[in-house]
């Protein structure tokens, strides 16, 4: 089929150079004086004029225009006015000749259509007979995998004396008990006994820290925030077991302490004191950069008791330590 259309397509090329050429000749014919040539011009240009149309035929298939409208029609031929001058041989040539140009214009457009939809059809055809290619593009690094090697079987190890059992590890030593002297001095301490009993217990963990008894202190205390989350005195009873357990010399039991009463209620009675003294426990530590924050956020937040109450202890804890 798609032969055919291309031979169908040359042969119109071939007839519409051939009608330009006669149409040529016919119009330099006609350039001539009109009586000498007109009985030849009219034979030719009705020659030329069947093979327009039976060329055109073969094109537009019907005759009528019903498959292909035309894209250029004929100059219609004016129709004498009666009494108006009659045309001349020449003038009826020349208006013939337009009308087979404006057909030859036509026919070669649709051969020109005709060769470029044959043109994509066989390059459609071309694709699809092509066989598929795979998208698989090997990566540069790409190596053919290796031929399965040889296994040869590994030589068993040879056997190892049994390591010798470790020494038994001596128990740790238990905590001394306190001595009589000790626990003579604790019981000196007298308990509070009012009508706050919450107020009483914190009262006693404080007398405890204050006589320096500080695991009596961390114990007493513990047991006040237990029972009394939500009392006036929490945030002195957090801050104060901070400091038992700073100056018992556990920097590190003490920070959490500092750090929880500080988060728990900023505004408390002693979160200016807990953060300043976290800087110190992180200062106790070696931990500068931390230091060096919970200082940044104490000067922030307590400019007051920076430059006032605290202020001792705040200058005291920035010695020392190279906080940007």
């Amino acid at each position: 089929m798609t032969r055919t259309l291309a031979a169908f397509c040359g042969q119109a090329k071939r007839n519409a150079r051939w009608l330009a050429t006669a149409a040529t000749a016919a119009i330099l014919f006609g350039a001539a004086p009109a009586q000498a040539q007109d009985a030849n011009t009219n034979a030719r240009l009705n020659k030329v004029e069947s093979e327009v149309r039976a060329l055109q035929r073969k094109v537009f298939p019907g005759g009528d225009g019903k498959f292909f409208e035309p894209q250029i029609s004929a100059t219609p031929t004016p129709t004498p006015t009666p009494g108006a001058p009659s045309t001349t041989p020449l003038t009826d040539v020349l208006t013939r000749m337009d009308a087979v140009e404006a057909q030859m214009t036509q026919l070669t457009a649709q051969v020109e259509q005709n060769t470029n939809r044959i043109a994509q059809l066989e390059a459609k055809l071309a694709a699809a007979a092509a066989p598929p290619v795979s998208d698989f593009v090997p990566g540069p690094g790409a190596t053919p995998a290796p031929a399965p090697a040889t296994v040869t079987p590994a030589p068993l190890p040879t056997p190892v004396a049994a390591a010798p059992k470790p020494a038994p590890v001596a128990a740790a030593p238990k905590p001394t008990a306190p001595s009589n002297s000790r626990i003579d001095a604790v019981k000196a301490i007298v308990k509070p006994q009012s009508a706050d009993a919450a107020e009483d217990e914190y009262s006693y963990g404080f007398r405890l820290w204050e006589a320096k008894f500080y695991p009596e202190a961390q114990q007493q205390l513990k047991l006040y925030l237990e029972k009394y989350p939500k009392h006036a005195r929490a945030s002195f009873g957090r801050n104060l077991l901070g400091r038992a357990y700073l100056d018992d010399g556990n920097p590190g039991e003490a920070a959490k302490w500092f750090l929880q009463n500080f988060q728990t209620d900023k505004r408390g009675d002693r979160a200016s004191d807990s953060l300043l003294y976290l800087a110190v426990s992180m200062k106790q530590l070696k931990d500068t950069k931390r230091a060096c924050i919970a200082l940044a956020e104490f000067s922030e937040t307590y400019a007051a008791e920076a430059a006032g109450r605290l202020a001792g202890l705040y200058n005291t804890t920035r010695n020392g330590l190279a906080c940007s």
